[in-house]
C-alpha cells in the first residue's frame, strides 16, 4: 500500500512539475509527465488486499486509474515511472504513457483509457484460460461509473451463461469523473445488479485492507474451485481530482475531510503501530520511499525515444500508408 502511494505521489508531482523538489512543494519546472494521469491516491487497499491473492498465471485488466493494480500484480516500478515520463526504456516504450502500461510477465493485461473496456477483455481472457484448461483466474478492476455503461451488462451476462473463472471487483469510490455517481445510478448499484444475473457478490469496507483480503481470498477460493464469477463491490475513497492537475474544487471539503480520515493506510499503520511492529513500519516506508525515489531517478535520466519508432506499433490501413 506505501509502495502505490509513494508512487502515486511521485508522479502527481512529475506532472506538475517539480520533480526535484519530490515530497516538498512542487516548484515551476517543466511537467516531466504528460498527457492525462489518473491517480489511485486512497484506494490502495483494494489492489493491495485483492492482488495479494493472485498468482502470476492470474490474468488481470485494470482501467485508467491502475497504477496501484499494476503495481500490486507485480510490475517493475522503475519501468512503470519510465513509461509515464515518456522514455523509451518504459513498458510501452514511451508510446502507451499512464493509461495503458501493460506486463504480461506477470499477468497484467493492461489499463485502459475507455471507462468499462476492461471488462470484455477480463472476460475473454477467462474464456481462453478455461478453453485451454489453465488453472488461472482473471480479474477485472472497474469503478462505479462504469456499471452504467453497456460493457458491464454484457460481460457479467457472457461470464455466467460460460461460468467463466473471473472475478469482478468494483471500486466504488462515489464519484464519476467529476460527477457524483449516485444520482447517476438507478437501483442499489453494483452488487444488486451482479445478483441480479446470479453472481454472488460481496461488499466490503475498501479502506479496510484486512476486510478487503478477507473477502477477495475467499472470492478467489470459490473461483477457482469451480464456482463461475463472482463480484467484489469494494466501498472506497479517491482523495484526489479526477486528474493530477485537478484540484477536484466540485467536491464538498466536508466529503474529502472524511475520505482523508478513513485512509486505509493511516488506518493500518496505526494497527500494526498497535500490535507493537512499529519498527517494521517504519523500514517498510523507508524501503517503498528510496524504491520510488530511484525510480523517479531513473525515469527522469532515461533516453527519449528515436523519432522513428514513431512508425512502429501501428496499424495501417493498407500497404504504403505511411510512406
Amino acid at each position: 500500500m506505501v509502495r502505490i502511494r509513494a508512487f502515486e505521489d511521485a508522479a502527481e508531482i512529475a506532472s506538475q512539475g517539480g520533480v526535484a523538489a519530490w515530497g516538498k512543494q512542487a516548484s515551476a519546472t517543466p511537467a516531466l509527465v504528460r498527457g492525462p494521469l489518473h491517480l489511485s491516491t486512497g484506494q490502495e487497499a483494494v489492489a493491495a488486499g485483492v492482488c495479494a491473492h493472485l498468482k502470476p498465471a492470474d490474468l488481470l485488466t485494470s482501467t485508467h486509474r491502475g497504477h496501484g493494480h499494476t503495481l500490486a500484480k507485480g510490475a517493475d516500478p522503475t519501468k512503470m515511472m519510465c513509461e509515464l515520463f515518456g522514455r523509451a526504456t518504459g513498458y510501452n516504450g514511451g508510446k502507451g504513457g499512464s493509461m495503458h502500461i501493460a506486463d504480461f510477465s506477470v499477468g497484467m493485461l493492461g489499463a485502459n483509457g475507455v471507462v468499462a473496456a476492461g471488462l470484455p477483455i477480463a472476460v475473454g481472457a477467462a474464456q481462453g484460460l478455461k478453453i485451454r484448461g489453465q488453472d488461472a483466474i482473471a480479474v477485472c478492476f472497474f469503478g462505479d461509473g462504469a456499471i452504467n455503461r453497456g460493457p458491464f451488462m454484457e460481460a457479467l451476462n457472457w461470464a455466467v451463461v460460460y461460468h467463466l473463472p473471473v472475478l469482478f471487483v468494483c471500486e466504488d469510490n462515489r464519484i464519476s469523473a467529476t460527477t457524483a455517481s449516485a444520482p447517476m445510478t438507478a437501483g442499489p448499484g453494483a452488487s444488486a445488479r451482479a445478483a441480479s444475473m446470479g453472481i454472488a457478490a460481496v461488499q466490503v469496507d475498501g479502506t479496510d485492507v484486512q476486510a478487503v483480503s478477507q473477502a477477495a481470498g475467499e472470492l478467489i477460493r470459490e473461483i477457482r474451485t469451480g464456482s463461475g464469477p463472482r463480484l467484489l463491490h469494494a466501498l472506497t475513497d479517491r482523495h484526489k481530482g479526477h486528474v493530477s492537475v485537478d484540484p477536484g474544487t466540485y467536491r464538498d471539503p466536508k466529503d474529502v475531510q472524511a475520505a482523508l480520515a478513513r485512509d486505509g493506510i493511516a488506518r493500518t499503520r496505526a494497527q500494526l503501530v498497535a500490535q507493537g511492529h512499529t519498527a517494521q513500519v517504519e523500514q517498510i516506508e523507508r524501503e517503498a520511499q528510496t524504491e520510488i525515489d530511484a525510480a523517479v531517478a531513473t525515469a527522469t535520466a532515461a533516453p527519449l525515444p528515436d523519432k522513428a519508432q514513431a512508425y512502429t506499433d501501428i496499424q495501417t490501413t493498407g500497404e504504403g500508408v505511411w510512406a
